[in-house]
């Protein structure tokens, strides 16, 4: 990608070159005699189409379709959008290979997400605007296949657990007679943070009664698809795991368990007694949050300086106490959160900051710029409890007794049912939860766990009767083995 323009950069693009013995695999795969025309929807530099010379390529970086002619002489690249191509063209393959690629939806955006969701939606196939671009690529590629056609691609780890993975291989189920996704738990692309496993579907036209799946350790690429692991249950994984294959990581007896815990009407999730959501969005972190030398420098009233937890490197391991706020302050942290309202009459020392050279500064950003008056920061709340949104061994859970606020930077948990919430939440260190939040949660990169809001609701707190019926050690086994995906334990 050297010499694109910042349009086309490698991190905006999403576009990461496919090793050359994985690309080769996936044709072979996919490509069955040489007759047979291939379609790679984002072709790059022409890593799929070098492989197969009966191929079309469509790449939108033209230094990239540049270098796809010189390598690929055979194949035919064109240079431009492939949605626009794919609703365009007449023409029809016997097969597909490549690899999408993984741009997020706050850069899939405008005229070309709106095409691709049209097109899929045409497809049968409906994706949120929050899905991003590989998930429409795979499906816009499969309905220029023809009758019985396959197709074999690198997908990011993301086809395991992601919302939009969901409608993504429910088309994929409804039109092709076998669906097999191998999961890779070494990365495929070394220096790059995002996961891949792999797709090969094949019979377009046709209907899978279950989702093979292949889980392995390390890749070693071959002419014909590894053999499957274990056939995925579409009832089941529909209703039992919310359409979500990374559970199918875990050995069948702890599915087994946590199914059961699911099932007992005396299990509960934590969003039935509590709500999560985000802590605020200040626009300025730097200028909204005061060291208390600074606020005493500045003559900030202390009833206008609400004590803040700006992030989870901060939070200590229980609950934060005066205690917890006392060390900040001694430390002179940056903890003190200008708390505003919209109406209310501003202290000359206040307007001075305002108007000082870096509130001046501060009003310029989005945030800011985008709410009146600029320096009232929304939705400061004084949660029962503050939850990790990245965390590395285990999601920490602490009691907010200091009655702090806290950024978006961790979660907000608000107790409804306070009973409830009594007896359950002394469960939280437990295995069982512990495993919960790896399953509802998912790998970040850096060997992060990721909880989302939605997400940290689903948490599991399972009934006395799923307690006594698992096994500990076996699911601190589990533990460990989903760590291990999200390269956090390696």
């Amino acid at each position: 990608m050297m010499g694109a323009s910042p349009e086309y950069s490698q991190k905006r693009s999403g576009a990461y070159f496919t090793p050359a013995d994985v690309s080769a695999a996936l044709v072979a795969w996919a490509c069955r005699k040489p007759t047979d025309r291939m379609i790679d929807p984002s072709c790059g530099d022409g890593q799929f189409l070098a492989h197969h010379r009966n191929s079309v390529g469509i790449e939108q970086n033209p230094v990239s379709a540049h270098r796809a002619i010189q390598r690929a002489p055979g194949a035919l690249v064109h240079e431009g959008d492939f949605f626009t191509w794919a609703i365009e063209t007449r023409e029809r393959f016997e097969c597909a290979a490549g690899n999408p690629p993984f741009i997020r939806y706050q850069t899939f955006k405008g005229d070309v997400r709106r095409r691709a969701l049209d097109l899929c939606l045409d497809l049968g196939a409906r994706f949120s605007g929050l899905t991003s671009s590989w998930a429409p690529f795979i499906v816009a590629t499969a309905g220029l296949l023809k009758r019985g056609g396959r197709m074999a691609f690198v997908l990011p780890a993301e086809i395991g657990h992601a919302p939009y993975a969901a409608p993504l291989l429910e088309y994929l189920v409804t039109s092709f007679s076998t669906v097999h996704i191998i999961a890779v738990r070494r990365k495929l692309f070394p220096t790059l943070s995002e996961d891949c496993w792999l797709l090969y579907a094949d019979g377009f036209g046709g209907r899978a009664d279950a989702i093979d799946l292949t889980v392995l350790d390390e890749f070693v690429p071959d002419r014909v698809p590894p053999k499957p692991t274990l056939r995925v249950n579409l009832e089941e994984w529909r209703t039992v795991w919310g359409r979500r294959l990374r559970p199918y990581l875990l050995p069948a007896s702890v599915r087994r368990v946590y199914a059961a815990a699911l099932a007992d009407p005396d299990t509960h999730r934590l969003s039935d007694f509590a709500s999560v959501g985000i802590g605020y969005v200040s626009g300025n972190n730097d200028f909204f949050h005061l060291r208390p030398s600074d606020a005493k420098r500045l003559r900030i009233p202390a009833g206008l300086l609400q004590p803040s937890l700006r992030n989870g490197r901060a939070m200590p391991d229980r609950q934060i106490t005066n205690a917890t706020v006392e060390s900040w302050v001694r430390k002179d942290e940056p903890v003190l959160l200008l708390r505003l309202t919209r109406d209310q009459e501003l202290p000359a020392a206040v307007r001075n900051y305002l108007d000082s050279s870096a509130g001046r500064e501060a009003r310029q950003g989005y945030k800011c710029r985008n709410r009146a008056p600029w320096y009232a920061v929304p939705d400061v709340q004084i949660p029962d409890f503050v939850l990790s949104y990245m965390s590395g061994r285990n999601a920490n859970l602490v009691r907010n007794s200091a009655g702090v606020s806290c950024t978006n930077s961790v979660h907000a948990v608000r107790v409804q049912d306070r009973a409830l919430a009594a007896r359950l939440l002394p469960q939280w260190s437990s295995p069982f939860v512990r495993l919960s939040c790896e399953l509802e949660g998912h790998a970040l990169g850096g060997g992060m766990l990721k909880l989302e809001p939605r997400e940290a609701g689903r948490i599991v707190f399972p009934s006395a009767t799923a307690v006594k019926a698992a096994d500990e050690e076996e699911l601190e086994d589990a533990i460990g083995s989903l760590q291990r995906w999200r390269h956090y334990a390696d």
